[in-house]
């Protein structure tokens, strides 16, 4: 008998050390973990945050559905026909490509990178992708926002000391109504600025204050489209992050999305490189002292690392909920009409139908289309090097994907 109650006794305490033992060896599983990668609580679940204590991007960890090679077959027939008949001519320079939950339906890559080394373009050609850098400078800034770094209704002069107009802020130069001029012309006039000097963003801040640059217009007021607006978003990203424009872009989203391919300019080192841009007539096109500016520009990818990019964007703790809604949505309702402009999107708002987000670009000969339409989950990227309006045509494939009013001869604008 008391043999048999040791034996229980025995038992009893070895099976409740098993357990002690597991919880440990849990608990210190857990920390390990956590200690890799700190992460902060938003309202709808967890921003992973890393080693220097930055925001980080992280790709979609369970893809979407796949599609049917069904549906595939029958999108691919359709995009193939329009680039067969829009991108005809041999002289053309185009990376592009068409993809739906993030699965590639269609890409094409043609024409060269450099001429004078016959450099042909590929899917790994890194091309300039103009003004749709401002999607990424945007997405950026809202995950320092996501990540209470700064707010939206934050006030430039509290981060940027020496900024000239104490009512912008962080929003209003997202959706561009910070009434402010265009450093291309400010700097161009009245020889407010030496153009055989090379004008970085710094710089345009310092001929705001010393040359007095009024506003164009009273900041909050209306929209005005200016790549300025972008160029002071990069100097908060700088100031936010203590890193310089190019590093935080690295360190944020093309690392952690495995973005091989794309990178910020940075103008004095890769200069060289770079693929050159051509006018329509194959003319290649040098470079100017407002081509070291970026933030509204400057960043190089292909479609494919876009793509990755984009496809991010549905991870369900990209954002939170309300972030996201706000980038969505017009801020712009002072004059009638389809077009608005969200935090780093353009907007086409009709009567009926989807909502048309996507963003274009135009510098120098390079042009680029960024279509995201996000009922659909469709992807439409189109990088040209050699100056064309057939870029901007590419929104006519939205309506092979959805319900978007777009005919034959729709042309698309900056």
């Amino acid at each position: 008998m008391f043999e048999s109650l040791y034996l229980f006794l025995y038992k009893s305490q070895k099976m409740k050390f098993n357990s002690l033992y597991k919880s440990l060896t849990l608990l210190f599983v857990l920390t390990i973990l956590f200690s890799c990668s700190k992460q902060e609580k938003t309202e709808e679940g967890v921003v992973k945050i890393n080693e220097n204590g930055l925001p980080i991007m992280q790709p979609l960890q369970e893809p979407l559905p796949k599609l049917s090679d069904q549906f595939v077959k029958d999108k691919k027939f359709g995009v193939s026909m329009f680039f067969e008949k829009t991108w005809s001519e041999k002289n053309d320079n185009v990376s592009f490509l068409v993809a739906k939950n993030g699965q590639i339906i269609y890409e094409n890559y043609m024409g060269f990178a450099n001429k004078r080394t016959d450099e042909k373009i590929t899917a790994d050609t890194p091309l300039h992708i103009a003004s749709v850098s401002k999607v990424l400078t945007a997405t950026a800034t809202l995950m320092l926002v996501d990540a209470k770094k700064l707010t939206l209704d934050q006030k430039v002069n509290t981060i940027i000391k020496e900024f000239p107009y104490p009512e912008v802020t962080v929003q209003t130069l997202l959706n561009h109504r910070s009434g402010m001029k265009n450093y291309a012309y400010f700097t161009y006039e009245n020889n407010n600025w030496d153009k055989k000097k090379i004008l970085t963003n710094e710089d345009i801040v310092k001929v705001m204050v010393e040359k007095e640059i009024p506003l164009e217009t009273k900041t909050d007021t209306h929209f005005s489209y200016c790549n300025t607006n972008y160029a002071v978003l990069a100097l908060i990203i700088e100031k936010i992050t203590g890193l310089t424009y190019p590093e935080a872009m690295k360190e944020m989203i093309f690392a952690p999305l495995g973005m091989k391919n794309t990178f910020v300019c940075e103008f004095e080192k890769d200069r060289e490189n770079i693929v050159p841009s051509y006018k329509g007539n194959n003319t290649e096109i040098g470079t100017d002292y407002l081509d070291a500016i970026y933030g509204d520009k400057n960043i190089y990818s292909t479609p494919r690392d876009l793509l990755l990019f984009d496809t991010a964007r549905y991870a369900p703790f990209f954002l939170n909920a309300d972030l996201i809604k706000k980038i969505y949505q017009g801020y712009s309702y002072e004059s009638k009409g389809i077009r608005n402009y969200g935090l780093g999107i353009r907007i086409s708002e009709f009567e009926k139908g989807e909502p048309f987000y996507y963003h274009n670009g135009w510098w120098h000969g390079n042009t680029s289309s960024f279509l995201n339409l996000r009922k659909e989950k469709v992807t439409i990227i189109v990088l040209s090097n050699k100056f064309t309006k057939k870029t901007y045509q590419t929104k006519k494939l939205a309506s092979l994907f959805g319900d978007y009013p777009f005919k034959l001869n729709d042309d698309g604008e900056e």
